[in-house]
């Protein structure tokens, strides 16, 4: 089980002061539970887990194993919530180096439709040309820009190598139930088809079919994915004392912070295989929190490797932030660093040490320098890199973001400020219906 906590971040901030946020935390807590609160319409990840069944299991299953059987490349297209999920996840349980050897014991997993590169779009297709590929389209609408874009130059590619019957059974839809661009292609070219569901926004749907088929079909098992977050579910619910929920103290210990003048979340890792963790987190708390001017920003490095870049700023840099440090407890493999009788490098003293013993030094010597450098510490354990712990670090994190999001006072459900953007760029493009704000723009320029 996940494990959280906050004592280097007591000689800056109080105890008593976290828990006086209790009665805030219940309040959020009650609001999440009952629907009262802002953004209520998008609350179904909060019981996502414990509502999964068996047969929905079997049938994302069976499905991996059709593009599995028929696929050395499945392209996962996809933006923010729509991709971050299942690469955070994939990325976490897989061997790093598997995709560049001969023998695969799944499809290589890559991803497009979450940027606007020509040259990465191009270079994709030309890598593709030979390769028995398969496509998830995710998108709730259809049309958003990058990934519309994406897939379409790739059911085009699929079709024209592999046919379209064949197509048809290697790219499966992951859309809204009834609506959209995405569904109308669905039925009309008559994919395998899953639904997003309209209460589940995409930064909370990685145990949707979102990240569930894309996690099957690189060959982890969801049923204890979705266990370990069932698992936290509990951990993490409602009529848990505050002083036993790790959520519910997250949440109070990062706004107690922030009261303080920490402006600026940094989630350190110390397994490069937790990247694209921080990068799902990232977004979550970002589009979440980030509104009406307020909200901590988020931050992430991956250590020891930043330790020689960012390191600096983190230790003497203005003191407007704070760490939250991710530790997985214990390694997969086992490697001993060997002795040297020249012993140049000098590293004789960690002979015989296995490599972590030396990472964990790393992280523990770090803390301490950081927090003597001004920086408060949060320090999440969890367990190992299996499907379990990233199951409930995953919905760990998603809970204490609507708790957090509610004592902030924001709606951390909605992302307005995304539209922003669109709006310029189709206005730029000369799509049909931006007429006036075409001409607006260009004026400006």
């Amino acid at each position: 089980m996940i494990s959280l906590n906050i004592e280097k971040t007591l000689g800056f901030i109080s105890k008593e002061n976290v828990f006086a946020y209790e009665a805030q935390v219940k309040a959020a807590q009650e609001a999440l539970e009952n629907g009262t609160g802002k953004g209520n319409d998008f609350l179904g990840w909060l019981h996502l887990p414990s509502s999964i069944t068996k047969e929905h299991l079997a049938d994302l299953k069976a499905t991996a194993q059709t593009l599995r059987d028929n696929c050395e490349v499945v392209v996962v297209a996809g933006i923010g919530g729509s991709y971050l999920g299942a690469r955070a996840v994939i990325e976490a349980l897989s061997n790093s180096f598997t995709w560049l050897q001969d023998k695969k014991t799944a499809p290589v997993i890559l991803y497009a439709g979450h940027n606007i590169g020509e040259d990465y779009l191009y270079e994709l297709t030309e890598y593709l040309k030979d390769k028995k590929f398969g496509v998830i389209n995710i998108s709730k609408s259809g049309t958003t820009t990058e990934t519309a874009l994406a897939f379409r130059l790739l059911k085009k590619q699929c079709e024209d190598q592999r046919g379209k019957d064949m197509a048809k059974k290697v790219i499966v839809a992951i859309t809204d139930v009834q609506k959209g661009a995405a569904r109308v292609t669905a039925d009309n070219e008559g994919y395998k088809s899953f639904i997003i569901p309209d209460n589940v926004g995409g930064r909370f749907s990685v145990l949707t079919p979102v990240g569930l088929l894309p996690i099957a079909i690189a060959g982890f098992d969801i049923e204890k994915l979705v266990a370990g977050a069932v698992a936290m579910e509990k951990a993490c619910g409602k009529d848990v004392p505050f002083a036993e929920n790790p959520a519910a103290i997250y949440a109070a210990t990062r706004n107690e912070l922030y009261k303080n003048g920490k402006k600026i979340e940094i989630l350190v890792n110390y397994n490069p295989k937790l990247h694209y963790v921080s990068e799902w987190w990232k977004q979550l708390y970002g589009e979440s929190e980030g509104k009406e001017n307020k909200g901590i920003f988020p931050a992430a490095v991956d250590f020891s490797t930043d330790l020689h870049s960012m390191g600096q700023w983190i230790q003497e840099g203005e003191r407007t932030i704070y760490e939250t440090v991710i530790s997985v407890e214990k390694t997969q493999y086992s490697l001993q660093v060997p002795s040297d009788e020249a012993n140049l490098d000098g590293l004789n003293f960690l002979a015989g040490k296995h490599v972590d013993e030396v990472n964990k030094m790393a992280e523990l010597g770090t803390q301490l320098a950081h927090v003597d450098g001004g920086v408060p510490n949060m320090r999440i354990v969890i367990p190992a890199l299996n499907e379990e712990s990233i199951g409930g670090l995953l919905y760990f994190f998603e809970i204490a973001c609507g708790i957090s999001g509610y004592i902030l006072g924001v709606n951390p459900f909605n992302q307005p400020g995304v539209e922003a953007y669109k709006k310029n760029m189709f206005a730029l493009l000369n799509k049909p219906g931006y007429e006036e704000e075409s001409k607006a723009i260009q004026a400006r320029l």
